[in-house]
Order: structure tokens, then sequence, then C-alpha cells
């Protein structure tokens, strides 16, 4: 079973959002569908507005569109991006 290694862009519905919040149910929702190896880092945009990038393994076999789904049906999310794609060795 080859892994891949995904990094995607979580722009939440506006600036008062609570960004722990979201990488909670991202993280939950991530497991379920076997991502592993999940980190979080939040970057500025502007006007205040944080961005959140995941990294995390994921199955190659699996399509990406079930993890940009998932992500995208939190609430208080406006938008979901896959930043980069690369098969994982080792």
């Amino acid at each position: 079973m080859a892994v891949a290694a995904l990094i995607v862009k979580i722009m939440p519905s506006s600036p008062d959002i609570d960004l722990g919040e979201i990488k909670e149910k991202a993280k939950k929702n991530l497991e379920t569908e076997g991502a592993q190896n999940i980190t979080f880092e939040e970057k500025p945009i502007a006007f205040g507005l944080k961005a959140i990038f995941v990294k995390f393994a994921w199955p190659e076999e699996k399509d990406t569109d079930v993890a940009e789904n998932l992500l995208s049906k939190i609430e208080n999310v406006s938008s979901v991006s896959i930043e980069d794609y690369r098969r994982a060795f080792g």
C-alpha cells in the first residue's frame, strides 16, 4: 500500500472563528479515512484572517477528493484546496 504526503489549505469563513475547533474536527475526520501523522500550521493571510495548513500521510489508493470533501463539510470552513501532493517513500 503506497502512501502520499498531502498539504491541504483550509480557509475559515471569518477571522473570528476558533481555529482550534476546526483543527480538532479535521483531525478526527481525516483519521476516520486512514490519514496518519496529521500536523497543523497557521499562516496569516490578511486582515487578521489565518489559513490552516494540514500536512498528513494519505493512502494513495484513496482519491484526494475524499479528503477535500471531509474538510469542506466542517462548520465555518470557507474553502479547502490541495496545495501539495507527493508520493511518500519509506
